[in-house]
Parts: structure tokens; sequence; C-alpha cells
């Protein structure tokens, strides 16, 4: 057994924290530690990461009820990543998927005994997909989904979480880490998808209200050329 002095944390105290769910050494996510979280984990036997855009410590399943409950913490042979293994409350990832990766680049098919999962693999990405799966988290609900929490917390909850991410992305725009503006700007989208099914707002409202100020633009324009 090692103790948490032996970890090797960057430049900016932070260390990488790889989730592995206990029963099936499935993937959940990647998430990043420093000394206080690590020691918090440990102490909780609950994982507690850092949130680099937020600047604040994080623990997981404080707002969703999605906590992950710690089996082991594994250091690598460099003490400069862990392995957190846990038996989660509900799904890993804020889209209500089970783990946070579910976007395959490459699949040889050469893996004894490999299988794909069928809603990731057959179907390709897309904004109407992803508004038919979160109108059916508010329709039908799921059990342990971070969307179906959403909803049932109702509007204010979904606005408040709009405003978080709002200002996530302001503040990994000022920072200028492109990867992480990325990031929460896919969250910020997320969850304004959130608020338009929750107010009855379609994919097809947005593109035509763009379409309408594109026009009107492009005349504005034709009309002082004149």
């Amino acid at each position: 057994m090692i103790n948490v002095e032996e970890i090797k944390f960057d430049e900016k105290g932070l260390v990488p924290a790889i989730v592995v769910d206990a029963d099936t050494n499935q993937v959940l996510t990647l998430a990043y530690m420093n000394e206080e979280s690590l020691r918090i984990s440990m102490e909780k036997k609950l994982t507690c990461f850092w949130s680099r855009s937020r600047q604040e410590l994080w623990l997981k399943g404080e707002t969703s009820g999605n906590y992950q409950h710690i089996v082991s913490i594994t250091a690598d042979c460099d003490r400069d990543a862990l392995v957190v293994k846990v038996k989660p409350d509900g799904p890993a990832c804020h889209l209500g998927t089970w783990s946070c990766f579910e976007y395959p680049l490459l699949e040889t098919g050469d893996a004894e005994g490999s299988s794909s999962n069928d809603d990731v693999c057959d179907n390709e990405f897309s904004y109407e997909g992803l508004m038919e799966l979160i109108r059916g988290r508010k329709t039908e609900g799921k059990e342990g989904s971070y969307t179906t929490y959403l909803f049932e917390k109702g509007l204010d909850k979904i606005l408040k979480k709009i405003g978080e991410e709002s200002t996530e992305v302001i503040i990994a725009a000022k920072a200028e880490d492109k990867d992480e503006t990325v990031y929460e700007i896919a969250d910020l989208a997320y969850h304004v998808m959130v608020l338009m099914v929750e107010a009855g707002i379609t994919l097809d409202d947005i593109k035509s209200e763009l379409a309408f100020r594109h026009v009107i633009d492009h005349k504005v324009k034709q009309e002082k050329m004149t």
C-alpha cells in the first residue's frame, strides 16, 4: 500500500482519475483530483473531484444523486495517474448515459467476445436523436438518469443549471483553454436542449428563427446598397 504523499500531482496540483465500474470493468469517466479531493474520496469512500472550470471541489452525485461508492483506488507505476473502481448509484455522464465513453473512433472487431452498443454503433450522433432521447426521459423517465432528474426538479432547476454552465463557458473561454471551452459549450448546449423540451420548443423552431433573421439581414443589406 502506498500513501497520498507518494502521488505525483502535475504543475496544477492535479492527477487524472480513471473511474471504472467495479462490477463490469467498464470505464465510466475521466476526471481530476487534487490532494484535498483525493483525501476526501478516501475518507468518504465516494468520488470527489476538482472541477477545472469552476475551480472548486465536486462531490460526484451531490446534485444528481448518482454517487460513486469507491471499492479501490490504484496508482500506476509512475504514481501520476489513478484508477478508481466504484459501484455507481446511477449514470456517470451528465447526458444520462452510464458511461461518458460512448462514441467509438475505431472498432476492428478483433477482440474476442467483443460486442457493440447498438444505440451508439448503429446510429450516428445527431441533434435530432439527442432531442428524441431527452424527450423520452421527460415522458417516460428512467431511474438514475440525470436528464430525468432535471425534469423532476422542474424549470427552476433547469434554469439554474443553464446559468451555471454559461458561467463555466465564460471561465474556460477567458482562460483561452479551447478543449475546456468545447467541453463546457457542449454542457451548455445539452442543458439548453433540456429547457427546449421542457418549454415545448423544437429544433425547427430555432432553425426557423435563425432563417428569418438571415432573410431580414439580407434584405437590410440589399436596401442599403440601393
